[in-house]
């Protein structure tokens, strides 16, 4: 029995492995990593871990735990080609793995600009535990940084570089940072903290290149403007690691292709987080989600089918979170297409909740600073239950009782 292999030691990858354990699977776990760190949370990277220069990364799991529950962790070893006939992967070393079932859990890379100066030193993207130890030791001598993209990374790592005390600028392409994200009341209010903190947020700008000649000295803006850097940060998102999928001829749309057991077009290979799409009960369309939630909660789904565990189809809703200075955001459900928003709670708190709607059905919540909102709405998403505006305006104590009343109703 060749058992199965994991490609990827990401968050995903290495719940897998370890839910295959917990489900009972019995055969042979391989997980193959091209990283030298024992696997390791990756939101630290932009925040804590940053901003000290002592600290160690934060392991998912211990090394001997791999050991211990008999999973063979494969450190820096790239994966070359799969062999769908014979089912096996050859690695870059020449040595060849079999297979019964094939995991990929490849995550994404960071997009790159097309523009002049992105090879530049001191110009970083964040994205591995090596991108952010580069990073952390140039953040702390940097006096002007300059952040291109005002994402979720991008705005993570500028509220920590603020904090060191150095001049951070923001450039967002979109009319609004975090637009992709959240509504609309979240990004304003964001971007009124980041300039509180001391930022320059620079929204509906374009780089144009980064200048310097060994080493970044300042990005040119679209329209002549130069803002001095000398530490510049790409952050303008990812795109799913697709390359050996597509290569061993699996079908891909917007990552690799995964049917609602994330299995691939071939039933014996499964595609797991950031690097794979697949249809969304909630949202009604093929989706691809860039988050730690998603990617383990998939792992724990592709054990379970691959163990012969009863598993339905997979239906986790999707939730997420960011932390940016003295902001815990956190966001449940798909806010696709939403025609009313709702606030509750009170922004000049720093503590409010925004509702989604979409044809008088609650569809995602926006929270910041406000976990119980957060939970709720995620029930209540799940649920398919939608509170009336009364019953949100009235807050938290409310809303529990309310989801107390609904799962009392449920049982009888």
């Amino acid at each position: 029995m060749s058992g199965v292999v994991i490609v990827g030691a990401g968050h995903g990858g290495s719940q897998c492995a370890a839910s295959l354990r917990e489900t009972g699977y019995d055969g042979r776990v391989t997980l193959v990593s091209d990283e030298s760190a024992v696997p390791y949370h990756k939101p630290p990277l932009s925040k804590a871990f940053l901003k000290n220069p002592e600290m160690e990364p934060q392991i998912l799991r211990a090394e001997s735990y791999y050991a211990d529950h008999h999973i063979d962790l494969r450190r820096q070893i790239a994966i070359e080609a799969i062999d769908r006939d014979a089912r096996k992967v050859t690695c870059a070393d020449g040595a060849n793995l079999n297979y019964d079932y094939l995991v990929l859990a490849t995550g994404a890379r960071p997009r790159i600009p097309p523009i002049p100066g992105t090879g530049l030193d001191n110009v970083f993207v964040l994205r591995t535990l090596d991108d952010a130890t580069r990073l952390r030791k140039a953040a702390h001598a940097s006096v002007n940084a300059v952040v291109i993209g005002g994402g979720f990374i991008g705005m993570e790592a500028a509220f920590t570089l603020a904090g060191l005390g150095g001049n951070v600028t923001v450039i967002e392409a979109a009319a609004r940072i975090l637009g992709r994200a959240v509504a609309p009341a979240i990004s304003e209010h964001v971007h009124r903290r980041a300039e509180a903190a001391g930022m320059t947020i620079l929204t509906s700008a374009m780089p144009e290149a980064i200048e310097g000649n060994e080493t970044a000295a300042g990005v040119r803006l679209a329209g002549g403007e130069r803002l001095p850097a000398d530490l510049v940060i790409i952050g303008i998102g990812v795109t799913p690691d697709t390359g050996l999928a597509e290569a061993a001829g699996l079908v891909c749309d917007n990552g690799i292709a995964v049917n609602d057991h994330m299995q691939t077009s071939d039933p014996q290979i499964f595609a797991i987080g950031d690097c794979c799409s697949f249809h969304h009960w909630q949202a009604d369309r093929r989706v691809r989600l860039e988050s730690v939630q998603n990617a383990t909660d998939q792992a724990r789904h592709a054990a379970r089918v691959i163990a012969g565990v009863e598993a339905g189809p997979y239906r986790d809703v999707a939730w997420f979170w960011s932390d940016q200075g003295d902001m815990k955001i956190q966001m449940a459900g798909l806010s696709f297409d939403p025609d009313r928003f709702l606030v509750s709670g009170d922004p000049a708190e720093n503590a409010f909740a925004v509702y989604h709607f979409a044809g008088g059905r609650l569809i995602a919540v926006d929270t910041v600073n406000r976990a119980a909102d957060h939970m709720l709405g995620r029930k209540f998403v799940e649920a398919g239950v939608t509170p009336s505006d009364s019953d949100i305006l009235q807050g938290p104590a409310r809303l529990k009782e309310l989801f107390r009343e609904m799962r009392a109703g449920a049982m009888t």
